[in-house]
């Protein structure tokens, strides 16, 4: 992981993720479609890549529509969240 610059992808993180998604154009972000990342590499190196390969790692489009990431200090998973999610859709 020597080949990576964590203080840049540190910085550009802390520059990124605050970015009101009212100030942000559709035209200025990545195609998720468009991003391509090895599947070959270990997944923190993925992670890096996909920070790396994005102008904004929190905000892309998919199917031509933003999306926005952000994450809570609630020691939940993803994956949890989306199971609880579909638990009460389908109750």
């Amino acid at each position: 992981m020597d080949k990576y610059n964590i203080e840049e992808i540190k910085e550009k993180l802390e520059r990124c993720k605050n970015i009101p998604i009212e100030d942000i154009s559709l035209d200025d972000v990545d195609d998720l479609a468009d991003i391509k990342i090895s599947r070959k590499k270990c997944r923190e190196e993925r992670i890096l890549d996909f920070i790396i390969a994005t102008k904004n790692p929190y905000v892309f489009k998919v199917n031509g529509t933003l999306v926005k990431i952000s994450f809570s200090d609630n020691n939940r998973s993803a994956k949890d969240c989306i199971n609880r999610v579909i638990k009460n859709l389908y109750k």
